[in-house]
């Protein structure tokens, strides 16, 4: 063998196709990329670029936002165990071009294999979940602001995880990582999660009621899930945060009293009377109705009470209204926002029941109705 015979160029050699064409220190030394040529590779003007530490882009230029997604997931993952046995790659883990098929990977390729549907498989990106604005944006949030405008990314990652945010990734700590949900490839957090992640750093009130209540009134989650997390982050006691969460609820009101007039009418319900209330007559109030069939004595209570660590009192109130009703002769017939979303059919059947069941029942008091 001649060692003076000139090295094969890096650009030259047969890499394998990658998502984004953004690979990490290990992944490149795992493909026979010394630490040598990569620094070489990365100087001004040459074909590749570090964008973020140990993580670099195979090509000169701007990164795309599929890009910079991907690099701050594997700046943010966890290392796979290197003890552990390689799995062989079955196709590359390529976003392709519109309309064009996967490309097979190259033969002994050390490359992160794509899971197929139903295939069990180890996630591509362990220990790391993108949240915040990015996460809304990739969800279609249209009051998120685009992915090419947002200069950091967040990515959450356990807590004891010895990592610095750096570039575009910003590093958020968190001692529970959600389930994530795969959007184009990527693992992204639920929509409560990712909303609570991007109204912690908001101070502007307009953008977080109009994210709030883009997620509801587009159907992305319940209201109760929202103010959950905020709740759990500790943000209710920010002014403006709890000015937007009483535009969440009500437009998630608004939601769940559309849909009990269409179970209603979709599901042939008798009419009844809307949003009242009841009192004893020459007596005190007891309290008000989403609908009541008066001469079946059945009502409908909508709950859409905001979740809070301190609800006994609320709960309490809501349960003795409830009861009192009900020892009246009144059916009450309890109702979320999420069975309706759910389980409509379900909860009109309940309903008709009820319904049904008036004639059998003893005759209830007589109540006073007014409209609410």
């Amino acid at each position: 063998m001649n060692h003076n015979a000139p090295r094969t160029p890096l650009s030259a050699r047969p890499l394998p196709e990658v998502r984004g064409r953004v690979l990490t220190t290990a992944q490149l030394r795992s493909l026979g990329v010394s630490p040598a040529e990569t620094n070489e590779h990365c100087r001004p003007g040459g074909p590749w670029q570090q964008i973020l530490p140990g993580v670099f882009l195979l090509h000169p230029g701007r990164a795309t936002s599929e890009e910079r997604l991907h690099a701050v997931l594997r700046y943010a993952a966890r290392e796979p165990d290197a003890a552990a046995p390689a799995r062989p790659a079955t196709a590359v883990p390529e976003q392709p071009a519109a309309g064009q098929p996967l490309r097979p990977a190259r033969p002994g390729a050390s490359v992160p294999v794509q899971p197929g549907i139903g295939q069990p498989h180890r996630p591509v990106y362990p220990d790391a979940v993108i949240s915040g604005l990015a996460a809304l944006a990739l969800h279609g949030f249209a009051a998120a602001p685009t992915l090419p405008a947002l200069e950091k990314i967040d990515v959450l990652v356990p807590r004891l995880r010895r990592l610095r945010s750096a570039g575009c990734a910003r590093i958020v700590r968190t001692s529970a990582l959600p389930t994530a949900r795969l959007v184009t490839g990527v693992p992204v957090a639920p929509v409560p999660r990712a909303l609570a992640d991007a109204v912690a750093r908001l101070t502007d009130a307009g953008r977080v009621r109009r994210l709030l209540t883009e997620a509801v009134r587009d159907g992305h989650c319940e209201p109760a899930a929202v103010v959950r997390e905020l709740d759990r982050a500790k943000l209710l006691d920010r002014p403006h945060v709890l000015d937007a969460v009483d535009s969440l609820l009500a437009e998630g009101r608004a939601v769940a009293e559309d849909r009990l007039y269409r179970m209603v009418r979709e599901y042939g319900l008798p009419e009844p009377m809307w949003n009242v209330e009841l009192r004893l007559p020459g007596g005190p109030h007891l309290g008000g109705l989403d609908a009541y069939w008066p001469r079946e004595a059945v009502a409908v209570d909508l709950d859409t009470r905001a979740p809070r660590h301190d609800e006994g009192a609320p709960w309490s109130e809501y349960a003795r209204k409830r009861e009192h009703l009900e020892r009246l002769g009144i059916t009450v017939v309890h109702v979320t926002p999420r069975k309706l979303r759910d389980a409509m059919r379900q909860q009109a059947a309940i309903v008709r029941t009820a319904l049904m069941a008036a004639a059998d029942r003893e005759p209830a008091a007589h109540v006073v109705v007014e409209p609410r």
